[in-house]
């Protein structure tokens, strides 16, 4: 069984195939997947939702399904999972998150992210978590910075599942542990 996680305003649960048709609708929407290489597949998107969910069950954590509580409405994701390729960085656990854009600015994919750090660190007692963007996505990194990570410029990379010379292959790394954290 998934742990629930929950914040003010928020709802971090278990996939739901209920909340496939949004995620598929959210990977197809240019203004979400503005800072990626390319517009998901509707098969993507659902072979995606399988993996996050065999995520949960290999490694006892993941990227949780984020809804409103008030509505009761899907949102997007927010967690954290090993991160699957190789790099100066890596083994790691990211922590990401993937909101519907009309839930954009409204502050909650930074309330999810800290109970996300609490969970982390607290329960999990994992040592560090990272979080990577490209350089524009000023957005993500707004949020990155507000639950305490830093970017160190050293640390900067190109992604390799992405062709060196596409405009999103340079990505920033961000960093936190757990010992920082506690100083917050």
């Amino acid at each position: 069984m998934i742990k629930q996680l929950h914040t003010q305003r928020l709802t971090l649960r278990q996939w739901r195939d209920s909340d496939i048709p949004t995620f598929i609708a959210m990977n197809q929407d240019r203004q979400v997947m503005e800072f990626f290489p390319e517009i998901w597949s509707e098969e993507k998107s659902r072979q995606c939702v399988e993996n996050f969910r065999q995520h949960f069950v290999e490694n006892g954590f993941g990227l949780f399904a984020v809804e409103l509580q008030e509505t009761q409405e899907f949102i997007g994701f927010v967690g954290l999972h090993k991160v699957g390729f190789t790099a100066h960085f890596t083994p790691a656990v990211e922590i990401g998150w993937r909101l519907n854009s009309q839930h954009f600015n409204k502050g909650y994919a930074t309330e999810a992210a800290r109970e996300v750090l609490r969970f982390a660190f607290a329960e999990l007692k994992l040592q560090e978590l990272v979080s990577f963007t490209v350089p524009s996505n000023r957005a993500s990194r707004n949020v990155m910075e507000k639950i305490g990570m830093i970017r160190d410029e050293k640390d900067d990379f190109f992604h390799p599942r992405i062709e060196q010379n596409h405009k999103f292959a340079r990505h920033v790394l961000y960093r936190i542990n757990g010992f920082e954290r506690g100083k917050l």
